[in-house]
């Protein structure tokens, strides 16, 4: 008993009549545009005193509602309504307005049965209850049972006992009819308004580049932070153990250390700035630009070298001034594969670092490449037992080079450890 009057009467049966009172009131534009047609093709009779007529200007704005309700905005505004308050789950809903004809068509269907069946259920609500208040009263009032009140049935011909019976049947059905047509909906509401193979590839295409996005959040907060930090604490260790033999060599480490910490901040500031849509990276507005093996290697290299690790570069091309040839997002993604590969050689190598980087000529269809080996002595098994990372950044270079076309390999090489990393030029120089 409690169960049955909780599905007519409970929150969620409330929320959906109230749900077709809405539709009801939708529809009334469309019901009164119809309704000065009906009149006019009716010899200028008033279509809402006579109910026929009504009846034909209802009908008639079915189907001004179908064509608006193709509309692509009426689909995000009809799923709100069904969300809020057809207790219908969210995920089996779609998201924003419809963008092919066939959810076009869909949303209008569905727009035109909640406000037809809205309409109806809002004529009930406004009609039965007065009736049903009459027929409780009756008994009790003897100026009623004299007075027709434009019903037949509401005379004399009905026996006064069994007038509050009818009234609260009337309200029963009210509230069955109230009830199953917000199940109806309901039920209806995921066949008509749910996501389409259009929609579920939209989505899928928004949140492949969502996490593109946050991937390269990741890449470039591991790449610039993570070294600086290592850099920043074998720095650290090394002005630390020459405090007293070698105080020039703890002076260039601490200004190692506040340039790395510096260049850090202003990287991570940078990036931090991405994930706020619209809020400038810098007071100025200006981004601050990302650094670029070009203009940021050797810097890279002499803090790398401040920690106490010798690092012997050598460059194909060698002048400084054709690297500035390179494709800047070549440079850009470069420079974090050498940053990386230091990071790891300062992190878990055990000896001198050795750098190429060079510039290899294509020919034929092979485009030209830029290649960039590192290699230096493994850790020993003590330390490797001390790792503590996931191999993160060398995922992440694997994935800046893929981005690229190219391609990052990374693994025991003889008695070293070696970084190879390819990256096609295809796009020549700039």
């Amino acid at each position: 008993m409690r169960e049955g009057l909780g599905r007519l009467l409970g929150e969620r049966a409330r929320l959906r009549w109230l749900h077709q009172i809405l539709g009801g009131a939708l529809l009334m534009p469309y019901f009164l545009l119809a309704s000065v047609g009906v009149g006019s093709a009716a010899g200028g009779a008033n279509a809402l005193s006579s109910l026929p007529l009504s009846l034909a200007a209802y009908a008639a704005a079915l189907p001004l509602a179908a064509v608006t309700g193709v509309y692509g905005l009426v689909r995000p505004l009809s799923v709100t309504a069904v969300r809020a308050m057809c207790a219908v789950p969210g995920e089996r809903l779609a998201e924003g307005p419809a963008r092919t004809w066939a959810a076009r068509g869909r949303a209008s269907a569905w727009w035109t049965l909640h406000l037809g069946v809205g309409a109806l259920v809002s004529g009930m609500t406004l009609a039965v209850p007065p009736m049903a208040v009459v027929l409780l009263v009756l008994p009790f009032v003897s100026g009623l049972r004299e007075v027709r009140l434009g019903f037949g049935w509401f005379g004399t011909g009905v026996e006064t006992y069994t007038a509050p019976l009818l009234g609260i049947g009337l309200l029963a059905a009210l509230a069955v009819c109230a009830a199953a047509a917000g199940e109806l909906l309901a039920r209806l509401a995921p066949v008509l308004l749910g996501p389409t193979a259009a929609d579920r590839l939209a989505a899928a295409e928004e949140r492949a580049a969502d996490l593109a996005v946050r991937n390269r959040l990741a890449r470039e907060l591991h790449d610039a932070v993570g070294h600086a930090l290592s850099a920043v604490t074998l720095q650290a260790a090394a002005a630390r153990r020459m405090l007293e033999r070698d105080p020039e060599f703890v002076r260039e480490a601490l200004a190692a250390i506040e340039d790395t910490t510096r260049r850090t901040v202003g990287e991570l500031d940078a990036v931090l700035g991405l994930l706020r849509e619209g809020d400038p990276a810098r007071p100025d507005g200006a981004a601050a630009p990302a650094p670029t093996l070009a203009a940021d290697l050797d810097g890279l290299l002499a803090r790398t070298r401040a920690a106490g690790t010798t690092v012997t570069a050598h460059q194909d091309p060698g002048p400084a001034e054709d690297w500035h040839r390179l494709p800047e997002i070549t440079s850009r993604e470069a420079y974090r594969i050498v940053q990386e590969g230091l990071s790891n050689a300062l992190r878990h190598g055990a000896g001198p670092v050795d750098l190429r980087i060079l510039v290899r000529a294509g020919h034929d269809t092979a485009p030209r490449e830029l290649e960039i080996t590192m290699t230096n002595p493994p850790a020993g098994p003590e330390d490797r037992e001390r790792r503590t990372t996931g191999g993160r950044g060398l995922r992440g270079s694997a994935e800046r080079a893929a981005l690229l076309g190219g391609s990052v390999e990374a693994g025991p090489h003889g008695d070293r450890w070696r970084l190879r990393a390819v990256l096609p030029l295809a796009g020549g120089d700039r």
